[in-house]
C-alpha cells in the first residue's frame, strides 16, 4: 500500500502523467470501437505507433486544461465522457454504415435526433435518454460534492505550460502532415479514419473544410484565368438562358456504383467473364480509365465532381460538398448549363432520396425532377437489401419521354453497393469465383461478381432500347469508385485505388469518332461538351481550353473558390443560378378521390408506390400499398376530415420527400 501510494504520489498525482495515461487508455477504447475490434486496436497501436500516439497527443492537449481549474477530477470526466461518447457514436455507426461519424452528422440533422434514430431501437433510445438524464444528475453532484483541489493555482505558470502544449502540439501536427504520418486528403474517409486514427480525423472534418482563398484575390486576378474575349466584351461568364434553337441529343450520365473490371484484380478466377457487354462496349467506343475521388465509398463526391466539373480534393479532408456547402448555395452544373439551351434535367437513384441529402442539394444542381427508390414500383433487391439496376431502365426512359425537349437524365445506380457477404449467400450463383487469396475473399468477390454479372445484363438492356429509341442520345458510362474490398496497389494491374474506367456511347446514325483517353472525373463533362460543340460554363470552358497549362490546378483552385465561396468575379459579381423547384418523382402523385368502403377509407389516384402514405393536415397516418392507385387508411379518423387527405412519399428514415397538392 506504501508503495502504490508513493507511486500515485510521484507519478499519478501529477497532472502531466495523469493527463497522459487517461488520453492513451481514452485513444485504445476509441480506436477498439471504431475498428470493432480490440485486436485490430492492437495490431494499429503497434502497427501504426507514430499515428497512435499522434492521436493520443490530440486527446491529452484536451485533457491538460485540468491545469487551469480547481475541480480537476470533474474536467477529467467530463472531456474523458466527450471522448468516449465520440468513439462510441462512430461505432455504433459504422457498425450500420460504412462511413464513419463526422461532424457534419450533426450539422445536417433536423431536430438534433435523426442520428439517433437511424441507429438505435426505440428501447434503446429510451434507455440511453434515461443514461443521460442520470448521467447528468450525477455530474451534476459530482461537481458540487466531489473532490476540489485546496492548494492555490499558479495561473502564470500553469497558462503558460497550457499554451506550450498547444504550440508542441501545433507543431506535431505540422510536422506529421509533412512526414506523411497523417494525410490532408481521404480518398475514402472510412479508410481514413482507420489509417490516421479517430480523433485526427474527426477534428479535421470539423475545423478543415470548404477552400481557402487563393493569395491575391480579386476580380483581375479571377478574369486574368482566362484569355481576353473568351466571355465576349463584358469579360466575364453570362449563362445561356434561352433555347438556342439548335437540334442537340438527349445526354445521359450513368454512374455504376462500385463498378469495376474485376478481371484487374489480380489472384482472382472466375468460371466465366462477369461483365462480357461492359468489355464490348468500352472496346467499341470511346473510352479510358477514369481518375475518381474516393475508393470504397464516396459516390456522392465522384457525382459532384461529374456534375459540376470541379475537383473535391480542393475541399476539406472527407468533406463532402453535399453535405455542405451545396446544402446552402447553388452551384455551376451540367444541368444548369444545358438549362440554358433547353434541357429538361432530371435525376435518378434507386435508394433513399434523403441519402446525402439528394433532395436538398439537387435543387442547387439545376435539377427539375429527381425519382428516388420512393418513387419506384416493382423494385427488386439483392440478398444484402439494396435496389437491383434493372428498375432503372424504364427511369430512364420515363424521364426521357417526360418531355418534348432534349433530356439531361443523371442516374445513379445502386446494386454493386457493399457490404459484401464473407460466407456464402448466393446458393446458386451464375458466376462462382475458383480462385482467391483467401476463403472470407472468395465468398466477398463471388457475391460482387454476380452483382456486376446482373448490372452488365442492364448495360446490355438499357443500350439495346436506346439503340431503338427514335431520339438522339449520348450516353456516358462510369464507375464511381472501387468496391469496399481489400485492395492494395499491389493487387490491381492499373496500380491504382482511384481508377474505374468509363465509355461514351451513342445511338446516333453518324457516330462519334472513337478517341481513347484517361481522364479525371471533373473533365469527362467538359470533354462530351466538346465533342458535342457546346462552347458554355466557365469550368467547361476552362477544361477544354487550359488542360495542359501548368497553373492548371493553381486556377482551377481558384474558380472553385470564387464561383462557391467567393466574390463570383466570374460571374461579374453575382450568382446568376437560382435554386430549381425541385419536383420529386418524373411521374406525379395525384388523389382523384377518397372514397369508403364498409368501415374503411381508401385513396385512389396515380403513381403510388410501397413509400405512399396517408396523411392528415401533416400527420402520417397508418397506410397499406394496395396497388398504384389505391391505398387503404389503417387506422379510424373523422369522416369530415377526408378532403383534408393527403398522399406522402415517406422514405425508410421516416423524412417526408413530397406531400400531394
Amino acid at each position: 500500500m506504501e508503495k502504490f501510494k508513493a507511486f500515485y504520489m510521484k507519478y499519478l498525482h501529477n497532472a502531466g502523467v495523469l493527463s497522459f495515461a487517461i488520453a492513451f487508455l481514452l485513444n485504445f477504447i476509441i480506436e477498439s470501437l471504431g475498428r470493432l475490434s480490440v485486436i485490430e486496436a492492437i495490431q494499429f497501436l503497434f502497427g501504426s505507433p507514430l499515428v497512435f500516439f499522434y492521436n493520443v497527443l490530440i486527446i491529452f492537449m484536451t485533457l491538460t486544461i485540468t491545469l487551469l481549474v480547481r475541480r480537476r477530477v470533474f474536467v477529467y470526466v467530463v472531456v474523458s465522457i466527450a471522448w468516449l461518447a465520440l468513439g462510441i457514436t462512430n461505432g455504433i455507426i459504422l457498425s450500420n454504415r460504412m462511413t464513419p461519424f463526422t461532424v457534419k452528422d450533426i450539422a445536417v440533422l433536423d431536430g438534433g435526433l435523426d442520428i439517433v434514430t437511424q441507429y438505435l431501437s426505440t428501447t434503446q433510445i429510451i434507455l440511453a435518454a434515461i443514461g443521460i438524464v442520470l448521467g447528468l444528475i450525477a455530474l451534476g453532484l459530482f461537481f458540487w460534492f466531489g473532490p476540489k483541489r485546496k492548494e492555490k493555482i499558479n495561473y502564470k505558470r500553469n497558462v503558460a505550460v497550457f499554451l506550450v502544449i498547444c504550440l508542441a502540439m501545433f507543431g506535431a501536427t505540422n510536422l506529421a502532415i509533412k512526414t506523411n504520418v497523417v494525410g490532408t486528403f481521404f480518398g475514402n474517409l472510412a479508410y481514413a479514419y482507420l489509417d490516421y486514427g479517430t480523433p485526427y480525423c474527426f477534428i479535421n472534418t470539423w475545423l478543415n473544410t470548404g477552400i481557402k482563398q487563393p493569395d491575391g484575390y480579386n476580380a483581375e486576378m479571377m478574369q486574368g484565368i482566362f484569355k481576353e474575349g473568351e466571355f465576349g466584351e463584358v469579360g466575364y461568364s453570362v449563362p445561356a438562358n434561352e433555347d438556342d434553337g439548335k437540334k442537340h441529343p438527349n445526354i445521359i450520365f450513368l454512374q455504376m456504383e462500385s463498378f469495376i473490371d474485376p478481371t484487374q484484380v489480380k489472384g482472382l478466377e472466375f468460371s466465366q467473364d462477369p461483365v462480357p457487354n461492359y468489355r464490348r462496349l468500352l472496346a467499341e467506343n470511346s473510352s479510358g480509365f477514369l481518375t475518381v475521388p474516393a475508393v470504397g465509398a464516396g459516390t456522392a463526391n465522384t457525382e459532384f465532381e461529374m456534375l459540376t466539373g470541379m475537383s473535391v480534393k480542393f475541399f476539406g479532408p472527407g468533406e463532402y460538398p453535399h453535405k455542405s456547402i451545396l446544402l446552402e448555395e447553388t452551384c455551376e452544373s451540367v444541368p444548369y448549363l444545358l438549362k440554358g439551351v433547353g434541357y429538361s434535367t432530371h435525376a435518378i437513384h434507386n435508394h433513399r432520396g434523403a441519402f446525402y441529402g439528394r433532395n436538398k442539394v439537387f435543387k442547387n444542381l439545376g435539377f427539375d425532377t429527381y425519382t428516388s427508390l420512393e418513387y419506384m414500383n416493382h423494385v427488386v433487391k439483392t440478398p444484402k437489401n439494396w435496389a437491383k439496376d434493372g428498375i432503372l431502365v424504364e427511369q430512364i426512359f420515363d424521364a426521357l419521354n417526360a418531355t418534348d425537349t432534349e433530356d439531361f437524365v443523371y442516374t445513379c445506380s445502386v446494386q454493386g453497393h457493399g457490404k459484401y457477404p464473407t460466407e456464402q449467400v448466393l446458393e446458386d450463383p451464375v458466376i462462382t469465383v475458383t480462385q482467391a487469396p483467401t476463403e472470407e475473399l472468395k465468398w466477398q468477390y463471388e457475391y460482387y461478381v454476380n452483382q456486376l454479372y446482373e448490372m452488365d445484363l442492364f448495360l446490355a438492356d438499357l443500350t439495346t432500347q436506346l439503340k431503338a429509341f427514335d431520339e438522339d442520345v449520348l450516353l456516358v458510362v462510369y464507375g464511381d469508385h472501387l468496391p469496399a474490398l481489400e485492395m492494395t496497389e499491389e493487387d490491381l494491374l492499373t496500380k491504382s485505388l482511384f481508377e474505374t474506367q468509363y465509355f461514351i456511347w451513342t445511338n446516333f446514325d453518324k457516330p462519334l469518332k472513337k478517341i481513347d483517353k484517361d481522364l479525371y472525373t471533373y473533365q469527362v463533362a467538359s470533354t462530351v461538351f466538346d465533342r458535342l460543340n457546346l462552347d458554355m460554363g466557365v469550368m467547361m470552358k476552362y477544361h477544354q481550353n487550359y488542360m495542359d497549362s501548368s497553373d492548371y490546378r493553381k486556377n482551377m483552385e481558384a474558380l472553385e473558390y470564387d464561383m462557391i465561396y467567393g466574390n463570383r468575379y466570374i460571374f461579374g459579381g453575382t450568382n446568376p443560378y437560382a435554386p430549381t423547384d425541385l419536383r420529386m418523382g418524373v411521374k406525379p402523385i395525384k388523389v382523384t378521390e377518397v372514397v369508403k368502403i364498409g368501415e374503411r377509407l381508401y385513396i385512389k389516384g396515380e403513381n403510388f408506390t410501397v413509400y405512399s402514405k396517408i396523411s392528415l393536415d401533416g400527420e402520417i397516418l397508418k397506410t397499406i400499398f394496395l396497388g398504384p392507385s389505391i391505398l387503404g387508411l389503417q387506422e379510424e379518423v373523422d369522416l369530415d376530415s377526408a378532403d383534408r387527405m393527403k398522399v406522402s412519399q415517406v422514405e425508410s428514415q421516416n423524412e417526408i420527400l413530397s406531400t400531394t397538392e
